[in-house]
């Protein structure tokens, strides 16, 4: 499965179901550039047990405000629409997958 994309708008909806990893980014951060390419990784080992979403919280003020979001990259490991972890800052690939797999 392909990393989406999401808004403020289809947020809610994109988190609802099964678990979601969810990148709270911004394009001139440079951790976050870091953390993409781990990000693409992850979902072509696990995509087919989670799903991963970016939201640019420069244009998405509101879904960050919602969740507190103060520092980024910032990472919400979401199961059936309810945060279940988090992770602030670059992490290995093995670190994120280890959180993910608590969930899964």
């Amino acid at each position: 499965m392909a990393i989406l994309n999401v808004t403020d708008q289809n947020f809610a909806t994109e988190t609802s179901n099964g678990v979601v990893l969810a990148d709270f980014w911004a394009p001139w951060c440079g951790p976050c550039k870091m953390i993409a390419p781990v990000l693409e990784e992850l979902d072509g080992e696990m995509g087919d047990k989670v799903k991963i979403v970016k939201l640019d919280v420069d244009e998405n003020q509101e879904t960050a405000s919602k969740f507190g979001v103060m520092s980024i990259p910032t990472l919400l490991v979401f199961k059936d629409g309810e945060v279940v972890d988090q992770v602030v800052g670059f992490q290995p690939k093995e670190a994120l997958a280890s959180v993910l797999n608590k969930h899964v």
